[in-house]
Parts: C-alpha cells; structure tokens; sequence
C-alpha cells in the first residue's frame, strides 16, 4: 500500500469538503467531540456516525455511513481496530474518496482493501494535528 505523502495529505484536506466522523461522541473529553469542534470551525461539513446518539455538537447524527445521502470526501475513523474492516466496506460502498485511520483505528488489512477499492488511505495521523502543521491555523 502507498504512503501518502505530506503534500499529498495536505491536497486532500485542501479540497475535502464533507467528513464524515465514525465513531462520534457528545462527549467533550472524547478526542472525536474536539476534533469534530475543529473541523467544523475550519470550513468543513461534519457528519457525525453513531448509532448511539440522535445529534452531535448540534448535528444529526447518522446510525451508518450508508445514512448520509450526498459525497463524502473522508471518512474518519475513531473506532477500535476490529470494528475498521466493516467501516473501510461502508466507505467503499458509499464512494467515499478517503478513509483517515486515527492513530488508534489502524487495521492493516482494512488499510489495504481501502486502497484497492481506490481510496486514499491515511493512517497512524491525526486530522486536526496534520490540519494545523500543512495548512496552518
């Protein structure tokens, strides 16, 4: 599998768009509520994934990545590492362009069939951290 790049992850973070979070919480000590928080404050459409929860930061809240109708340019992950297969299928399913494997959603197998499929794989990053160090605050 390809490892991107730095300037290649600052591309797809230039021209994304929607994210959708997997494994959204609205829990404000919960890393997915703050990095949520910051995505929306930097121009991006957030769609929060969780079966659990009606709405997120004000959001409606999906049960499924196949709920969201419209593109969704990446999928981030915040999900323990045996529930990413299933979501990498979902993303594939639903043509998402990116899965983002946050730093403890890693699944190498997923990994790979995300590439396979076509989509670009980002992985062991952080969204917000990889935000602020190649687009700028």
């Amino acid at each position: 599998m390809k490892k991107l790049a730095d300037r290649e992850i600052a591309s797809i973070l230039r021209t994304a768009k929607t994210i959708a979070v997997v494994g959204a919480s609205d829990n404000p000590s919960r890393d997915s509520y703050s990095i949520m928080n910051f995505l929306l404050k930097h121009r991006y459409t957030v769609i929060p994934v969780n079966p659990n929860y009606q709405s997120v930061l004000g959001l409606q809240c999906h049960p499924s990545l196949s709920d969201i109708q419209g593109e969704i340019d990446i999928v981030d992950i915040f999900r323990r590492p045996d529930e990413v297969p299933s979501i990498v299928e979902d993303a594939i399913r639903v043509k998402a362009k990116t899965v983002w494997m946050q730093l403890s959603a890693y699944h190498e197998a997923a990994a790979e069939r995300a590439a396979q499929a076509g989509l670009d794989v980002i992985s062991h990053r952080c969204i917000k951290v990889d935000y602020l160090s190649l687009i700028g605050s």
